[in-house]
């Protein structure tokens, strides 16, 4: 599996490969600006598929539906101590299968 600190990275890596065309559009910009429209043009993709930027992310860098499935709820396991919540409370209130 991969490492969390390395999934962002690889996400938009991925996301770069997949289109081809916006590196195209932004190849005259310096890098960092090029990373800043890689990131938004990541945002946006997200919205249009109407998932979070994290669910994007996993679903980029995912090597199967058993690993996309563990980490998706890995997340919201995280988010649920976050917030201070038992896992049951926040799968009931979210409405997601702990499974």
């Amino acid at each position: 599996m991969i490492a969390k600190e390395a999934r962002q990275a690889l996400a938009l890596q991925r996301f770069r490969e997949a289109n081809p065309q916006l590196l195209e559009e932004i190849h005259e910009l310096d890098a960092r600006e090029q990373a800043q429209q890689v990131e938004w043009a990541f945002e946006d993709a997200a919205q249009e598929q109407g998932v979070e930027p994290w669910e994007l992310a996993l679903q980029l860098i995912a090597e199967s539906p058993e690993q996309l499935q563990a980490m998706r709820l890995g997340t919201h396991r995280e988010v649920a101590e976050a917030l201070g919540m038992s896992w049951e409370e926040y799968c009931q209130f979210n409405e997601i299968d702990p499974q």
